[in-house]
């Protein structure tokens, strides 16, 4: 059997959408629309993209709600900042930190100021210096992994917003965090 748009569908594919058809109420007014005659489709042998469709359909029914998404801090806000209008109020140093320890520590870090109520704190990463890298190391490793950690899921339920800092709070070698509320998300 061929889609619309020229692809061959497997067996598993006709099997699956067959289901799915059979599961639709029609419209008001219309009658069922009987799937096509074919004949009875072999069993065959569960292959293994046919068994992580059925974990995934599975999965999906009882997965946890997704991660709410990052929102950009308001231009208001940035302004304030930048102004001294509004407050950092609380701050952690991640120079001279590995890569492990600096995740631990930002991860405390946050969970910590989030149940105190902060709602804007300062991450430093450091620029990186321009010196060249010795042994295979690479240079501004935090300033590059700290965004990424802030995207995680496991920091999604802490983390409203980050963006780069002012150049007084440190510009690219430091980031703004606006952190939740925890009322804002949990069961």
């Amino acid at each position: 059997m061929r889609s619309r748009r020229g692809k061959t569908l497997t067996e598993a594919d006709i099997a699956l959408w067959r289901q799915v058809a059979r599961s639709v109420k029609p419209l008001p007014g219309r009658a069922p629309v009987e799937p096509e005659s074919t004949p009875p489709p072999v069993a065959p042998a569960p292959t293994e993209t046919s068994v992580l469709v059925v974990a995934s359909m599975s999965a999906a029914k009882t997965a946890p709600p997704a991660a709410p998404p990052l929102a950009p801090i308001e231009r208001r806000l940035r302004t304030q900042l930048r102004r001294g209008q509004q407050t950092v109020e609380a701050s952690i140093d991640l120079h001279g930190m590995r890569q492990g320890e600096a995740h631990l520590a930002l991860c405390a870090f946050l969970r910590r100021e989030q149940a105190r109520g902060t709602r804007i704190c300062l991450v430093v990463t450091g620029k990186g210096g321009p010196a060249p890298a010795l042994f295979g190391e690479e240079r501004g490793v935090l300033r590059r992994m700290v965004p990424h950690w802030l995207r995680l899921a496991e920091l999604r339920p802490l983390v409203l917003g980050f963006e780069e800092a002012e150049q007084r709070h440190g510009g690219s070698g430091a980031l703004y965090v606006r952190l939740r509320r925890l009322r804002e998300f949990g069961p």
